[in-house]
């Protein structure tokens, strides 16, 4: 119902509440969570291109039934969970009981019989699961691009792409149709939409969230992460989907942290404006007391060797895909089927070899972030490229690979990491990204957050 207070709240949604914001509005009963989510609803009909998809599909009926159940315990003076009433977005590759949990394909139509992990803790903290979102098919591309369901436009710089595969995630927290989001991230799939999208999104080390129920790309790559409008909403989702318990990020003081910024590799290809705002970032994070050094970081030399023929992403991928292929090749995007397809070159000695070789490179980059508080480089090192640019495969491949270099760094190491926005008023959107020590999650989040107000007061 398309009342005032909805329209409103449609608008400040779109504007960017954080999630802190909407809890104490909820608590307050400024609003309901219902009118909450008739205002993500308001956003979707609005925004929301049937030819270019953000969701793929909304749980109309079993939404409103939970924020409606958020509303009754409200009223009844009843204690609810950290994220009552919270419209939250699942990225396509998440069971949802009765729903089907596609993954960007339009050939897969079973339904899932049960709910993720993730998705069984977001409902018992109270959130209201408002659909699935767009994504690559079969999360195999850090650009977004979808030809089943449509390709998302970028809401910050229209006529660019999104950034994937997580895309219908991030523009649906950038559009305010939903209050945050949940994707995978295997190669930067969180990082690489919410910095194209002007957001925050977090990796965290791979084992700190459970993957079960989600449709995997790469066994050894996957993790799961959120895309939200803060660092300390990140946070507040991160808990609930490890399984701890919230608590406010403590206040971090970056006097005296030292951060290391590679000499070649994350920083080679930069175009201009990323080049601009990641050093002005750089400076204001200096101003506040960082010590920020440029250094050499060996061990991202090496990195090419996990990646030759496809690296772990083609052989995990095709393992599980090669008899759907055998029957669905024709449905496939053909060019995520050939980055899969590439997987069946590889044998198992240079499987296990590809696995002993990260072992070794996980251990040597372990040793080396001892010496630092984190490592900063530009998540992405070029701004949104335009849809027409990926038009031919050559732009494809190129594009999808200079956009996939530094987040997949976190993934192939087994690092926690996080994007911030970067950009000022009037440039392309691009993020700061702060990659750090595996398991050294929560520290990662406080010096985030810290960073984050940093770059805001400078502004």
């Amino acid at each position: 119902m398309k009342t005032q207070d909805t329209l409103t709240l449609a608008t400040e949604l779109s504007a960017g509440l954080t999630l802190r914001q909407l809890i104490d509005d909820l608590e307050e009963g400024k609003f309901q969570a219902r009118t909450l989510l008739e205002a993500c609803w308001v956003n979707g009909d609005e925004k929301d291109d049937p030819e270019a998809r953000v969701y793929t599909a909304r749980f109309d009926q079993t939404a409103c039934a939970e924020a409606e159940a958020a509303d009754a315990l409200r009223r009844a003076g009843v204690p609810v969970g950290e994220l009552a009433g919270l419209p939250i977005a699942l990225k396509a590759l998440f069971d949802v009981a009765g729903e089907v949990s596609h993954a960007g394909s339009r050939w897969w139509s079973e339904p899932a019989v049960g709910d993720a992990c993730i998705a069984t803790r977001l409902r018992r903290a109270g959130a209201v699961i408002a659909g699935h979102t767009n994504m690559t098919e079969f999360a195999y591309s850090g650009l977004g691009l979808n030809p089943h369901f449509g390709t998302p436009d970028n809401p910050l710089a229209p006529g660019r792409i999104p950034g994937g595969s997580s895309s219908g995630s991030a523009v649906a927290v950038a559009q305010g149709m939903a209050a945050a989001a949940i994707g995978t991230d295997t190669g930067g799939s969180v990082r690489i939409p919410a910095a194209f999208c002007g957001l925050v999104g977090f990796k965290p080390s791979q084992r700190r969230i459970p993957r079960e129920g989600a449709f995997p790309l790469s066994d050894s790559l996957d993790s799961i992460g959120p895309i939200a409008r803060s660092v300390a909403c990140c946070a507040r989702l991160d808990a609930v989907l490890s399984g701890r318990t919230y608590r406010s990020l403590a206040a971090y003081d970056l006097r005296g942290r030292r951060f290391v910024v590679p000499e070649t590799y994350m920083l080679d290809g930069m175009d201009d404006t990323v080049a601009q705002a990641f050093d002005r970032s750089l400076r204001q994070l200096r101003a506040a007391g960082a010590v920020i050094v440029e250094a050499p970081v060996p061990v991202l030399g090496a990195l090419s060797e996990l990646m030759e023929g496809g690296g772990f992403t083609a052989a995990e991928s095709y393992f599980l895909h090669r008899e759907w292929l055998a029957e669905h090749a024709g449905s496939y995007d053909p060019r995520v089927r050939s980055r899969i397809e590439k997987g069946a070159n590889i044998s198992a000695a240079d499987y296990l070899e590809l696995r002993r070789r990260r072992q070794v490179r996980m251990c040597e980059a372990d040793a080396w972030l001892q010496g630092y508080d984190g490592l900063l480089s530009p998540t992405v090192p070029i701004v949104p490229p335009r849809i027409q640019e990926l038009e031919g495969d050559e732009g494809y491949a190129r594009l999808n690979l200079l956009v996939l270099r530094n987040p997949t760094v976190a993934n192939l190491l087994d690092l926690c990491a996080i994007t911030l926005p970067s950009h000022a008023g009037g440039e392309l959107p691009s993020g700061i990204m702060l990659v750090g020590r595996n398991g050294q999650d929560d520290t990662l989040l406080r010096l985030g957050q810290a960073m984050e107000d940093a770059l805001r007061l400078s502004c």
